[in-house]
């Protein structure tokens, strides 16, 4: 039987979720192009969760899961748990989470093509 070994930390290397952090902290205009592109997953139950955990992602660059949830008014186990890849965040959070990162929600008109 196999056993779960922790992984080895080595000098002068980082994990990508510290590293997706640090650059969407870095660069804000990344950020909001990194959630436009994620939001469009949340229609595909099959990238739901990629497209939560962007949104997580840019929450910890922007102070931090505790901290986002306590301005936005949620308890920080609710917003961890909605941010999860299993997540299911309401309308509410959503929007509550997105206002507290100085950002909204916007709709569009979704593209068709002309097939047939």
């Amino acid at each position: 039987m196999e056993t779960n070994k922790p992984m080895t930390a080595y000098k002068g290397c980082q994990s990508y979720n510290d590293w997706e952090v640090e650059t969407l902290r870095n660069d804000p205009e990344l950020a909001v192009e990194y959630l436009k592109v994620s939001m469009e997953s949340l229609n595909n139950p099959e990238e739901r969760a990629g497209a939560l955990l962007s949104i997580r992602a840019v929450a910890e660059a922007y102070g931090g899961l505790a901290a986002v949830a306590a301005q936005a008014g949620i308890s920080r186990e609710s917003l961890y748990r909605s941010l999860s890849p299993k997540g299911n965040p309401t309308l509410k959070t959503l929007v509550a989470v997105l206002n507290t990162l100085g950002l909204r929600l916007t709709v569009t008109a979704a593209q068709t093509t002309n097939e047939g």
